[in-house]
């Protein structure tokens, strides 16, 4: 049974971290991965040129940086806001799939998001070379690309006849929202999966909320062999914090956030004024 005690401790937002730490990260690791494994060599140079030309709009550069270790056999950690296209990485390991005749699990904690990231695998890929398995639904389990919860791989890992069937030719298993493997209750989860996986599977990690990425990127690469660490910091989806208080929305960034706490002051004003 995995320990628990190897897990890293649940992180902070990972727009926290700054430009110099990531390039930090990226050279720490480069080393200690020579160290476990040797670096994959480039098998397909084309096949980020052929994935990008399917999406009618440019991939940013944290993209192309994950996109390329994964074209080059290696393992990702992907910390980027939410809203910033971290799922694209996911998406190149399911095309890499297709393209080599190879499998791709999809990993995600919970039923809806498995749902939806199946109906988008089948908008681009076709209903015939995508599955589905979520406890509830099992739809076309044998297909080279299958979306699925966490759960469901790891009882899949523990059941031999499964095991030697569905895990043949399986190169990527894509973990998104990867954080939960900080979670109490289901944490074991994620990290049975990311220790249990054969050797030669290459593991992409997703998450919006990982600030320890230097930390879990050092577990990874002693339980997975050489893995390349991405932050971005950009947010392209801006966020914008409001109140709704006496019929009123109020801008907490701008100049109504002191137009809100005057209206406050005033509440409590005449709170204190009836109590009287």
């Amino acid at each position: 049974m995995a320990s628990r005690e190897a897990r890293p401790a649940a992180a902070a937002p990972a727009d926290e971290l700054t430009a110099e730490l990531a390039a930090e990260l990226e050279l720490d690791l480069e080393l200690e991965g020579e160290e476990g494994r040797a670096r994959p060599t480039a098998a397909d140079p084309a096949a980020l040129a052929d994935f990008a030309a399917r999406y009618s709009f440019g991939l940013d550069p944290f993209q192309i940086e994950a996109c390329e270790a994964l074209a080059a056999g290696e393992g990702v950690l992907v910390a980027a806001p939410t809203g910033a296209g971290k799922t694209i990485v996911g998406e190149f390991a399911a095309f890499l799939a297709l393209r080599g005749g190879r499998r791709c699990f999809y990993t995600t904690p919970i039923k809806a998001l498995s749902n939806q990231k199946y109906a988008d695998l089948v908008a681009a890929h076709g209903a015939a070379n995508v599955g589905l398995l979520t406890g509830d639904t099992s739809r076309n389990g044998d297909a080279p690309v299958v979306v699925m919860t966490t759960e469901v791989l790891r009882n899949m890992l523990y059941a031999t006849p499964e095991r030697s069937r569905r895990l043949d030719d399986l190169a990527y298993v894509v973990m998104d929202e990867v954080h939960y493997l900080a979670d109490r209750q289901r944490g074991a989860v994620w990290e049975e999966v990311i220790i249990h996986l054969p050797a030669h599977v290459q593991v992409v990690s997703l998450s919006a909320t990982v600030s320890n990425a230097e930390e879990f990127a050092q577990w990874l690469v002693t339980v997975r062999g050489h893995t390349r660490v991405i932050l971005s910091e950009h947010r392209p989806v801006p966020l914008w914090q409001h109140v709704l208080a006496d019929r009123t929305l109020y801008d907490l960034d701008g100049r109504l956030g002191d137009d809100l706490r005057q209206l406050l002051r005033g509440e409590r004003a005449a709170v204190r004024a009836v109590a009287e």
